[in-house]
């Protein structure tokens, strides 16, 4: 019982009822009424068709959405057999409040698996339960990555920054480290649960990566799921990715200093395991306005520059001023300059009192990230116009991950 003291009587009362359970697909959300209905129902069907002798629990865990999503989540159709809990999270607002609160319910349930899955997924399917949930049941590992197809504009906080760093850090080729769907064994939820991080930015949209770098560095199995075409809810990186960029490279950067001798002594990278087989699928187009990403490029400079003179390396602030005075026609943001930026801002977050002149505080340091996340974003846009998804992801995104790699020593001599 020590994990009940957040859950609302009413979810204990639930727990008790249900007893114990095999299966558990939990659903963070907020403000999804329009697909959360959806997602239920699949997840339910998932669990009863290729799990049959398991006993289901799908758990939605919500933020307190006004537009009335719990109470879609409470009406939406399950098979005979699947039991369901529909509550109001407790703790700070934000995804891993919600997955916190998914994984005590599971842990009480004591079943032998849990997933949990975004609630704006339109593309997903009974048989990603399968996928997800498939290699924790089978003994395979003890945690479940997903691996998509998305188009070249999605994604763009992994692709820049959360997926390279993961890399060159560790060791290990996650590709969606920060995916949002994700199998975990009790044994690894028992590890999450124990650790003092719900009241920290974590419990807000950090908790993927936060799961994820935690299964690599202490030891758990990792494996990828092949589940094609991830379809949901995508935003404009220029408009409204700054909050999540926030939290999620602070939470990858404050875990540097948790792990600092586990990734100082990686040198290779090795793969990760998949599951299922892949599939040819084409994602949808996603929008991106990148005339607003430079130009947020060029309001960091001139905001920021006393700041960023004090964190990045001479060499490269100068270089971050002479592609900020580029016409929109000739723009380029280099994925070398880039990690070099990252690895920066990186050492500045950890090491503050050994940066020239830095009394910033770590919110105010990612906070000044921002805008050179943008002008990298309208870089790989600039890369990448007339290519398409398989080549975008070997001649861009791969080649960004080994120029971090590359780059590693660079991190270490600045450490």
């Amino acid at each position: 019982m020590e994990h009940f003291a957040f859950l609302r009587d009413e979810v204990i009362q639930r727990i008790e009822e249900i007893g114990r359970a095999d299966i558990l697909v939990g659903i963070p959300s907020y403000n999804n009424a329009g697909t959360i209905a959806h997602v239920v129902s699949t997840a339910a069907e998932g669990m009863t068709r290729y799990f049959p002798d398991f006993k289901a629990v799908v758990v939605n865990s919500d933020g307190g959405s006004p537009d009335g999503t719990m109470e879609v989540a409470s009406k939406a159709p399950v098979p005979s057999g699947v039991e369901k809990i529909v509550t109001q999270y407790v703790g700070p607002s934000g995804k891993g409040s919600a997955f916190r609160t998914i994984f005590a319910i599971a842990k009480a349930l004591e079943v032998k698996v849990c997933v949990v899955v975004d609630s704006d997924l339109r593309s997903i399917a009974p048989w990603w339960i399968e996928r997800l949930a498939g290699p924790i049941v089978k003994g395979l590992c003890d945690y479940v990555a997903p691996y998509y197809i998305r188009h070249k504009y999605d994604a763009t906080i992994t692709n820049n920054i959360c997926y390279p760093m993961t890399r060159a850090l560790y060791g290990l080729d996650i590709r969606q480290p920060i995916g949002g769907d994700f199998g975990i064994s009790p044994q690894l939820l028992e590890n999450y649960l124990g650790k003092p991080v719900w009241e920290t930015d974590v419990a807000r949209f950090g908790i993927d990566i936060w799961m994820t770098t935690t299964a690599v560095c202490e030891g758990a199995k990792v494996c990828q799921a092949h589940l094609g075409v991830k379809i949901h809810d995508v935003k404009d990186p220029a408009i409204t990715l700054g909050p999540m960029f926030r939290q999620v490279v602070g939470t990858l950067f404050s875990l540097m200093s948790l792990y600092e001798e586990h990734w100082k002594g990686v040198t290779e990278t090795h793969s990760t395991p998949f599951y299922g087989e892949p599939l040819k699928q084409e994602p949808e187009p996603v929008k991106v306005t990148l005339s607003a990403m430079i130009e947020k490029l060029r309001k960091g400079l001139e905001e920021l520059e006393e700041l960023w003179s004090s964190i990045l390396a001479a060499e490269n602030l100068a270089e971050v001023k002479r592609i900020a005075s580029l016409p929109e026609a000739d723009y380029a943001f280099p994925a070398e300059l880039w990690a070099k930026v990252v690895y920066d801002f990186a050492v500045a977050y950890n090491k503050r009192g050994a940066c020239r002149r830095l009394e910033a505080s770590p919110e105010e340091i990612i906070t000044a990230m921002t805008p050179l996340y943008y002008g990298r974003t309208a870089g790989l846009v600039v890369e990448s116009r007339d290519l398409d998804s398989a080549t975008f992801e070997e001649q861009v995104v791969q080649r960004q991950a080994r120029i971090f790699e590359q780059l590693k020593p660079y991190l270490l001599s600045r450490w």
